[in-house]
């Protein structure tokens, strides 16, 4: 990624990626010191610090069991330049049940030198969960904790 893309353009290409099912790419998206958060996610919220981090939570989707698009896409300039806020529509197929899910999602992404340095989604993960059969599990540590 060029150091002169703009968090728009960093975004694009990590959407396009995905959409091609070239999840080994996108961690190169992101600075060696990257945080990304997702405070919905279930069980509990999680946050990835680093690059290596994010490589292997997108490890997990490299697999290709799950194929995933980006849909509804609406972009927000801030008044930082680093920052965007995107709202848009997740469509994803889980790859080995044939299920299929849809949820939406914001994030607010920061990237500065052409690369992600933050990332907050928050989508409903509990969509996502019972696409993928992970519900029962979910609710079982809900219950737990």
């Amino acid at each position: 990624m060029s150091t002169t893309a703009t968090p728009r353009q960093v975004f694009e290409t990590r959407t396009s990626l995905a959409a091609a099912g070239e999840w080994g790419e996108i961690a190169d998206l992101y600075a060696e010191d990257t945080v990304v958060e997702t405070p919905f996610a279930l069980p509990a919220p999680h946050r990835a610090e680093g690059r290596e981090a994010v490589r292997a939570h997108f490890a997990r989707s490299a697999s290709g069991a799950i194929e995933m698009q980006t849909d509804n896409v609406r972009i927000h300039e801030t008044t930082d330049p680093e920052i965007i806020v995107i709202e848009c529509d997740y469509r994803g197929r889980i790859v080995a049940t044939g299920r299929t899910f849809e949820v939406p999602s914001v994030q607010i992404l920061q990237v500065r030198d052409g690369l992600i340095v933050s990332s907050r989604d928050f989508t409903n993960h509990a969509v996502m969960a019972a696409a993928m059969g992970q519900l029962p599990a979910v609710l079982a540590a809900l219950t737990d904790a």
